[in-house]
């Protein structure tokens, strides 16, 4: 029989396992007694803890696969951003045309390609034509300009207001110099411009082969635009939840309504400036309104066309005329800062303000299509803004 003392002595032990073994190595010893010495509800986990190396490698990877998926597109880049402005801009007309053809969007998709190729076709095969049925008379322009003769200048031009003594001896200047004179004057102009013309000579086939991966990425995205919009919302539901969706439906807001600013603005302009050339007479104003039409789609303006036609009614002394032609003329160009920023501003929810400085800021940026890519930018941006400031945040009690 075991003593009372003993007995309490062993009641007084700590409950933990016996680590410590007869015979065992010290080092398993202390082992255990670390092991014993752990809590039994917190065992540590160490893949809860982050792993800075393994992140930084993913980031790394991810920005080498971006930048690689770049560069392999870039030569599809431009036709790609182009292909999507189209399509975002005139989805609503596709819509339109699959219920006028049965539901069937593979006739749709046909029909919206049949116009984009005439509306990108045909101008040019105008204009090309045009100069092949007056290619004589141009050559013999070009033949007789060394031995023209410029008149003096009209006596109404010194009381034209702010410009008019300038111009009045710039073409005294030109008069004096007799047959040849003008030419002479001009030469550096145009070596200028011809230079730039043989310089840009090769990028005609890169335009030609961004049009047609253009006009093919239009029909794939006419055909598959809801998969299309599905995809990239989900991408910037992804990024933020709450502002992404929203973001997107913004972005294309305003490509729409940059779309309706452009188009409507060249055809207003070109149609009021056809029926100023078509008064006064100067020959050809149904090529030239056309011409106009693709400058004012190109953001140029009709202003080439126009000044043209004053400067064929002033050389045939038509002077009252060319001088009406020119106040139109000014009328013409001025509708393009004021209806433009209107139509934009009824398709989307910003301020002129803002309006201008895309427009402006994205075609001095990226070109022609920053247009589009200006306003966009600008209208995310101020939407995620908007957003992000009127989150309060929480205060602590």
């Amino acid at each position: 029989m075991a003593h009372p003392g003993r007995l309490a002595a062993r009641r007084r032990r700590a409950p933990g396992p016996r680590v410590r073994a007869r015979g065992a190595p010290l080092e398993f010893q202390v082992c255990c007694v670390d092991a014993a010495c752990l809590p039994r509800g917190d065992p540590v986990k160490s893949q809860d803890l982050p792993d800075i190396a393994r992140v930084l490698f993913v980031v790394a990877i991810l920005c080498a696969l971006t930048v690689g998926s770049l560069y392999v597109m870039r030569p599809f880049l431009p036709g790609l951003i182009w292909a999507t402005t189209i399509v975002v801009a005139t989805w609503p007309a596709m819509l339109a045309v699959e219920r006028r053809v049965g539901q069937r969007r593979w006739l749709a998709t046909l029909v919206m390609l049949l116009i984009l190729l005439v509306v990108i076709v045909l101008p040019l095969y105008e204009a090309i034509s045009t100069l092949a049925a007056h290619g004589s008379e141009i050559m013999d322009l070009i033949r007789k300009l060394p031995e023209y003769a410029l008149p003096p200048p009209p006596g109404w031009i010194h009381d034209v207001p702010v410009v008019g003594s300038r111009v009045a001896n710039e073409w005294q200047t030109l008069s004096d110099a007799g047959p040849g004179g003008m030419l002479a004057q001009l030469e550096p102009y145009v070596s200028i411009a011809a230079h730039w013309l043989i310089g840009h000579a090769a990028s005609v086939g890169v335009f030609v082969m961004h049009m047609v991966v253009t006009v093919i990425i239009t029909g794939v995205l006419y055909n598959q635009g809801e998969h299309a919009a599905t995809y990239v919302t989900r991408f910037a539901a992804r990024i933020s939840p709450s502002q992404g969706p929203e973001a997107v439906k913004l972005a294309g807001a305003s490509i729409r309504a940059v779309a309706l600013g452009i188009v409507v603005t060249a055809v207003l302009q070109s149609a009021l400036g056809g029926i100023g050339l078509a008064v006064a007479g100067v020959p050809g104003a149904g090529v030239l309104t056309a011409l106009m039409l693709m400058l004012c789609l190109a953001q140029i303006g009709p202003g080439l066309p126009l000044i043209g036609g004053v400067v064929w009614l002033f050389v045939h002394d038509a002077h009252v005329v060319a001088i009406l032609l020119a106040v139109w003329s000014v009328m013409v160009m001025m509708i393009d800062s004021v209806v433009r920023p209107v139509l934009i501003r009824r398709g989307v929810n910003l301020s002129m303000l803002l309006i201008l400085s895309g427009v402006l800021g994205g075609m001095f940026a990226f070109g022609i299509v920053g247009l589009f890519i200006g306003p966009v930018i600008l209208a995310v941006s101020s939407a995620l803004l908007s957003a992000w400031m009127k989150q309060v945040p929480s205060t602590p009690a």
